[in-house]
């Protein structure tokens, strides 16, 4: 090999090495928002009554479900998966709007809170369309959690979120938590690949 040949070698550019892929970060964001949304739901379904303040999700809010929801959001933009980052993202942005709005007007109505909850459902009916693409425990956190927008913004249209509808979307609420840990739970242990495997079942279309 000539001199000008080594030169050439020498200085052929590379290509860059793949980047390697983070954590799956989906359980983080489901447990994240499941954990929330049951304190929420639970304030909601009256659990709470007479026993508590009903403040005790205000700080998950920020920290757990709003934070942390949001960086697994922007680690699914690093995994290049848009519905994940699209889904955590804006849910862990809510999270954090929720916990500005209630600290920021405490005599807001149940109209004001009803707005909020109706736009989301707007943005849930396509998120839950998409989820069927998924898997099975994907698509039932989107099904149960359109149902308790729905319920819980017309509760606080009509009764102003002390109702019977804003009661029952309290206990929807609680189902749309328990579906959400489920789905971390199996995101959790199938991605350890290791002897507890948990179904999810498959994409509905």
């Amino acid at each position: 090999m000539s001199v000008s040949e080594d030169r050439d070698a020498s200085t052929t550019v590379q290509p860059a090495a793949a980047a390697a892929p983070v954590a799956d970060p989906a359980p983080l964001g489901l447990a994240a928002f499941a954990l929330t949304t049951f304190l929420l739901s639970a304030v909601n379904a009256h659990w709470t009554s007479g026993n508590s303040a009903g403040s005790a999700f205000l700080g998950y809010a920020l920290a757990y479900g709003g934070l942390a929801q949001l960086l697994a959001g922007m680690w699914e933009f690093r995994n290049r998966n848009v519905f994940g980052a699209t889904a955590f993202s804006s849910y862990g942005a809510f999270w954090i709007g929720l916990f500005i709005w209630i600290k920021n007007a405490p005599t807001a109505t149940g109209h004001d809170l009803g707005w909020i909850l109706l736009a989301f459902a707007i943005f849930n009916t396509y998120m839950l369309i998409m989820s069927a693409q998924i898997n099975l425990a994907v698509f039932g956190v989107f099904l149960t959690l359109e149902l308790t927008e729905i319920f819980l913004a017309i509760g606080n249209f009509t009764d102003g979120g002390t109702g019977g509808l804003s009661q029952f979307g309290g206990y929807l609420g609680i189902i749309t938590a328990f579906v959400a840990w489920y789905a971390s739970a199996a995101g959790l242990a199938n991605g350890l690949n290791g002897k507890i495997r948990l179904p999810v079942g498959k994409p509905l279309i």
